[in-house]
């Protein structure tokens, strides 16, 4: 193990500056969930670690142009525990509750699951699916960028050297629509997707799609958006027709690997199955939420 120096700013700026100029490895601490445990197995050896939670702003859930802004040290339990986040977003929500046991999401925060790059975080197909912005602040300044451009592959991201994501943005809910979320695993608890799907539907006045976005996890080196099956529920609504093009076309998309925990053919059937029951439970939610 290197010689840590472990930094705890009390603002972005200095956290920035902090960044920018490590000469060695740095890494972010939010809720610790992912890098301490890699650096407990000297998966990383970081020189600099950042921790960001006595930041106020990244401690911070707060409406914002309808919508909800959550900080990057929020932890999931805090985010479980938010009623109007469970109202607005609840298949963002299921995501959320995945994330480990109650103690790791009492510590383990979004961003940190987003950064983090794993193709199997659970977090992360619902905000795609939902259209959550990550807000990211570093030496260039402020931008903001849809979630699904940061992972860049399995522990790899967008961010360059000096970069911080402070923050993810949910937009207002409409009227008439719905999310949802679900996995498989081998286990019923404490495990990591074989195949998630995440998808975010609206219906009309007459329980026909409008629109639809179908995001999997877990079957690819990043989550995928998969314009087929969103036009295979448009226009319906949601029958048994629909919903066989839904589960064929998700099926078809998956680039999934075989490993000890399931094998491609095992992937991609599962992500017809899980399709079709995470389609039905939006539509549910749609005509719950006017």
């Amino acid at each position: 193990m290197t010689d840590l120096r472990y930094e705890a700013p009390a603002t972005l700026d200095a956290a920035v500056t902090l960044l920018k100029g490590a000469t060695g490895i740095a890494r972010v601490l939010a809720g610790g969930t992912d890098v301490i445990v890699q650096m407990e197995t000297e998966l990383v050896e970081p020189d600099l670690l950042v921790d960001i939670k006595k930041i106020p702003e990244m401690r911070r859930i707060a409406a914002e142009n309808g919508g909800i802004r959550i900080g990057a040290a929020v932890s999931g339990m805090e985010l479980v525990e938010n009623a109007e986040l469970c109202r607005m977003w609840p298949g963002v929500v299921d995501g959320v509750k995945l994330i480990g046991s109650i103690q790791v999401k009492g510590r383990a925060t979004i961003v940190g699951n987003l950064c983090n790059a794993s193709p199997a975080a659970d977090s992360v197909p619902p905000m795609v699916a939902a259209g959550a912005i990550a807000r990211i602040i570093g030496p260039n300044g402020q931008r903001d960028i849809p979630v699904e451009k940061i992972p860049a592959g399995p522990g790899k991201t967008t961010l360059a050297n000096g970069e911080i994501v402070t923050s993810i943005f949910l937009p207002a809910r409409g009227k008439n629509s719905g999310d949802a979320y679900e996995r498989f695993t081998p286990r019923t608890e404490m495990d990591i997707a074989v195949v998630g799907v995440a998808i975010n539907l609206t219906i009309d006045g007459g329980g026909i799609c409008t629109a639809a976005r179908v995001v999997l996890g877990a079957v690819a080196p990043t989550i995928l958006i998969v314009d087929e099956c969103a036009r295979a529920l448009v226009g319906t609504k949601l029958d048994d027709a629909a919903l066989d093009k839904l589960a064929a076309a998700a099926s078809a998309a998956c680039k999934p690997i075989d490993d000890k925990r399931g094998t491609k053919e095992f992937r991609v059937k599962i992500a017809g199955v899980l399709a079709r029951r995470v389609a039905k439970k939006a539509l549910e939610r749609a005509r719950r939420i006017v």
